[in-house]
């Protein structure tokens, strides 16, 4: 039975969402802003006022929150509002871009535009979301508040994904960290960031997200009297020299613990720095760099710092505007502690990134001529320069998303920043296209290099070049920047052309000498013969000599025989169809067991998966594989490919063995294998497929390949092989 709707406590609490906002707002708002606030809000109320969510509340109740965020959480102004309330009335209802324009002017119409999907249909074998994702970054170059209200939007989906079909979950909290979460990063947004990463993990691993959330809700009291202990030399020196200042401790987010127990291959107890302690000195701009030192000199008086762990982004901001200065130093109890030393401006920058950036823009202090806006810069470059595919460019811009930096010299001292990896070819580039397109070698630190050598910080690099050199496609392998990718690309494809029209040409010669029209069917034979079927491929080998010309003879082009027909790219595979007519009978649910004859399935080597795991079906030219939705590769395939993700879930088996890999580890003793192997065969009728020991200055390390029937068997397993005498770590790997 539906609840009843009360209209009037409905209206009541959109009316309480709306003078929130306003209330956020005001200390930004000046002259007309709360009357053109109150304009967008009415206009989105009446647009989407027939419209409700997944969850059943009434839809105005999403852009009002996004709005909420872009004020309160990234800092934005009344532009940013109003097109944050604006931003699903094109995609949702009759209004049009024309009428945001007439409304509310070109600038907040820019943004909607830039915030709407791209309608229309999709050709077999592209991808939507790469395609959307596409125009979104597009109005990066043009303004980025377009990316930051996205965001907000993410953010807000993602906090609300409780109400959505599992399938749908997945495909959105996939692209949450296959895109947003580094681009909220990258803009230097790193609460927004964490939340999202959290959020991600949440949804695709939720035993493992809620045993880590327990776990650092139990360690909190723990924690915060460490804290308190470890703050309180430090506090009671900084007030002695006068300082004006605030120390709060930070715990790390679920996610980056997990991705460093993962890294690391530690315990939950091992993750040594699980917080971090943050100090922010209220200075003026001119001082700050000298404080921040200060401080660093009066926590190294009291704790001994680890050498190797002294992180300086104060003298050297990163890419995206951050500015600290971490040092990590060993508490009394032996614990090490993260230290993160920054002004209230640069805590700020810190936490609100790109808008708290221009917030600090006329207050004189100094500014790094943003390195953030020089990466705007150089993403702005690779759009405009960019003609590949959208999957291609997904891919290229989320390479540049992630990366650390690389800090190199000219010989005439001038700092460049690239990507980490980044090779001396990658240098070139950046130094000139014309420099890059003619490179020979390079002179790193005095000393000859090839193309490939990878830089490392504080290279001084000298670029040799040669008017005869050309880029080959052996090049690309060198180089890790989108710059130097496209130009490179550009000048290959644009060399590939010239070729293929000397190819046509001979072949056009060939075929007059041989008295053959050069007719669409005589050209099909043509390629069927030598099975290239794209014309411009086949001039441009017949160019370079893959291809012998002098194998065009007459006998190719007999009248008599059947033009053979070419294969068309555009048909959808026979399996799409099938895949229709099996949907038809139940559109939701693929069940993957032993009733699922009709069905062709694989499980896919890449992460084993077994019955009792999380699993989803992913549509394939040779049928559907079966993934874990903790797949290290299920991240890119539903953001890429969310139109081909099938649901899919386990029916009950027993029948069926599944291959599972376990690791373990342990002290070594004599008799320990034998206990191990004991245990697999006998008390659990597991087969064995094969087991490895390695055994190391008294410890041992193993793997073992089992047959098991599902998870809880697997897990059965594991908790008996941890209890033999010995064995420290039993777990389960993606063999």
């Amino acid at each position: 039975m539906a609840t009843l709707i009360d209209p009037e406590v409905e209206r009541n609490e959109i009316l309480r969402h709306y003078r929130r906002l306003l209330r956020t707002a005001k200390p930004y708002l000046s002259g007309n802003d709360a009357k053109l606030i109150k304009k967008a809000f009415n206009t989105s109320l009446e647009a989407h006022k027939e419209m409700r969510r997944k969850s059943g509340e009434p839809y105005i109740l999403h852009p009002l929150a996004v709005a909420q965020i872009v004020v309160e959480e990234i800092g934005l102004g009344t532009t940013s509002i109003v097109a944050a309330l604006l931003h699903d009335v094109v995609e949702d209802t009759p209004w049009e871009i024309a009428d945001v324009e007439r409304e509310f002017g070109s600038k907040v119409a820019r943004i909607v535009d830039g915030l709407t999907k791209i309608s229309g249909v999709f050709e077999y074998g592209t991808s939507e979301q790469a395609e959307n994702f596409r125009k979104m970054l597009l109005t990066l170059s043009e303004d980025v508040r377009v990316i930051l209200i996205k965001l907000a939007d993410r953010l807000h989906n993602m906090r609300t994904l409780d109400s959505m079909p599992r399938h749908k979950q997945l495909k959105i909290a996939s692209e949450t960290i296959y895109l947003y979460a580094p681009l909220a990063h990258r803009l230097g947004l790193y609460a927004i960031k964490s939340e999202l990463e959290d959020l991600y993990l949440k949804y695709t691993d939720t035993e493992v997200f809620n045993e880590l959330t327990n776990k650092v809700r139990q360690s909190r009291g723990a924690r915060n009297r460490f804290i308190k202990e470890f703050v309180a030399p430090v506090d009671e020196e900084l007030k002695a020299q006068g300082f004006d200042f605030e120390i709060k401790g930070r715990p790390k987010s679920i996610y980056s613990i997990l991705r460093k127990m993962r890294k690391q291959n530690v315990t939950f107890d091992e993750v040594y720095d699980l917080f971090a302690i943050r100090v922010i000195l209220d200075v003026p701009p001119e001082q700050e760099k000298a404080a921040c030192w200060q401080v660093y000199s009066i926590v190294t008086d009291f704790y001994q710092p680890n050498p190797d762990r002294l992180r300086d982004w104060v003298s050297t901001p990163k890419a995206n505007g951050y500015e600290s200065l971490h040092t990590t130093v060993m508490s009394r109890t032996g614990q090490w502690v993260e230290v993160q030393i920054r002004s209230r401006r640069m805590d700020d920058i810190a936490e609100k990134g790109y808008a708290a950036h221009w917030k600090y823009k006329d207050t004189g202090a100094p500014q790094p001529e943003s390195t953030l806006e020089a990466w705007i810069a150089k993403v702005r470059e690779m759009l405009e320069t960019n003609n590949s595919s959208a999957l291609e460019f997904m891919d290229e811009f989320r390479q540049n998303l992630f990366v650390k930096e690389v800090y190199a010299f000219t010989p005439k001292g001038k700092l460049v920043i690239l990507p980490e990896k980044s090779t001396a070819l990658d240098f070139a580039f950046e130094i000139h296209t014309h420099i890059g397109m003619q490179c020979l070698g390079a002179k790193v630190n005095q000393k000859l290099q090839p193309l490939s050598y990878q830089l490392r910080n504080g290279d001084q690099i000298e670029i040799l070049t040669s008017q005869k050199q050309k880029p080959t496609e052996e090049w690309l392998q060198y180089v890790s920047t989108a710059k130097a990718r496209n130009k490179i690309r550009e000048f290959l494809r644009d060399d590939k052309r010239t070729k293929a029209e000397d190819g046509r040409y001979l072949v056009e010669k060939r075929l007059e000498l041989l008295g053959v029209p050069s007719t669409p069917d005589n050209l099909n034979r043509l390629f069927a013969h030598f099975n290239v079927y794209n014309p411009q491929d086949f001039f441009y080998r017949l160019a370079i000599g893959q291809i012998d010309g002098r194998e065009i003879k007459e006998s190719l082009f007999d009248p008599t025989t059947e033009v053979p027909r070419l294969p068309s790219i555009l048909e959808p595979k026979t399996f799409d169809k099938e895949v229709q007519k099996i949907r038809g009978v139940r559109a939701d649910m693929l069940v993957i067991g032993e009733h699922t004859d009709k069905f062709d399935y694989t499980i896919a080597p890449c992460c084993n998966p077994i019955p009792g795991d999380d699993v989803f079906g992913f549509e394939t030219d040779e049928g559907i594989v079966i993934h874990r939705t903790s797949c290290p590769k299920a991240v890119g395939m539903m953001s890429n490919y969310g139109n081909r993700i099938v649901r899919a879930k386990w029916t009950d088996q027993l029948e069926l063995a599944f291959l599972a890999g376990i690791r373990i580890q342990g002290s070594d003793r004599v008799g320990l294998v034998n206990d191990v192997t004991k245990i697999i065969s006998n008390s659990l009728k597991v087969n064995m497929r094969s087991i490895t020991i390695d055994s190391n200055d008294g410890m041992f390390e193993g793997q073992i390949i089992v047959y098991v029937n599902d998870t809880s068997h697997l897990t059965k397993l594991i908790q008996r092989l941890s209890k033999v005498n010995g064995v420290l770590l039993v777990e389960r790997f993606d063999s």
